[in-house]
């Protein structure tokens, strides 16, 4: 016996339905999966450091590595949140170019990062990063004297911690608006907006934030929109500068052009 037309239709979009519904669960539960790469390497790889570091624990839910360089007392600290994927070691490269300028500098891994335990999640990483800037406090550095660097989803976690305290400034690396937004550019076809477990909704925190900010971002990065970058930039109502690259992908090139950006940032700030 033949389906009528209708039926045939109808049951044609009853199915349609269970494998979007389907498809939709599978992606809400391994979401996290898809967000965060703790293994991966994405990120340049140049070489042994070039300064002394101590290694430190930051104690938080878990213990969390981190590595500190302490190069003058009277010296402005950046507190480095970075992206991701990938371990501490993948960013020596910039390290090695921080260490250089007048800077000391705290980085460390997240739950979940450079075998550190946990897992991550968006309230798992804000609670880590609130936990490092206390590691500074206790050793006698000021949040006046801090500078946050958020380093693409490191940027959501530094606008978070900046939402919420006084530092000296922040630096931000290409930088997203959303995690919703950016999850529905790569999951048109997903109600993202419904399922998305950590929403990152930097735009909203921005003129929450109260001292000077600048803002890197490649004109030609292809994870992360330039647009969102500069709509960054543009909201912000406070002191702000700007590195923006015609030829930098989301990896920026960390040339003489960007790191004279931050030196002229850091200087403003003294």
């Amino acid at each position: 016996m033949k389906l009528k037309p209708k039926m045939l239709f109808a049951k044609i979009l009853f199915y349609i339905f269970i494998i979007y519904f389907g498809v939709s669960l599978i992606v809400y539960f391994y979401q996290r999966k898809l967000l965060y790469h703790p293994g991966e390497n994405n990120y340049l790889d140049e070489g042994p450091l070039s300064h002394k570091i101590e290694k430190v624990t930051i104690q938080s839910d878990n213990d969390l590595v981190g590595w500190y360089y302490k190069k003058n007392n009277n010296s402005k600290t950046l507190l480095f949140f970075h992206g991701n994927a990938g371990k501490l070691d993948n960013r020596i490269y910039k390290l090695n170019e921080f260490a250089d300028l007048d800077l000391n500098y705290l980085i460390f891994a997240y739950r979940g990062f450079s075998g550190n335990k946990g897992k991550p999640t968006e309230i798992g990483l804000y609670k880590d990063a609130i936990k490092a800037k206390e590691w500074l406090n206790q050793n006698n550095i000021e949040d006046k004297d801090i500078v946050l660097y958020g380093e693409s989803l490191g940027t959501a976690v530094a606008i978070e911690t900046a939402s919420n305290n006084l530092f000296a400034g922040i630096i931000l690396e290409s930088p997203f608006t959303s995690m919703e937004i950016l999850a529905q550019k790569y999951y048109p076809y997903l109600p993202a907006k419904i399922i998305l477990k950590d929403k990152y909704k930097s735009i909203e925190k921005i003129n929450k934030i109260k001292f000077p900010m600048h803002v890197m971002h490649g004109k030609k990065d292809n994870i992360v929109p330039f647009y969102m970058g500069e709509e960054i930039f543009n909201k912000y109502d406070g002191v702000k500068s700007n590195y923006f690259n015609d030829n930098d992908d989301h990896m920026m090139e960390f040339n003489k052009g960007l790191i004279q950006s931050i030196d002229n940032f850091i200087k403003s700030l003294n």
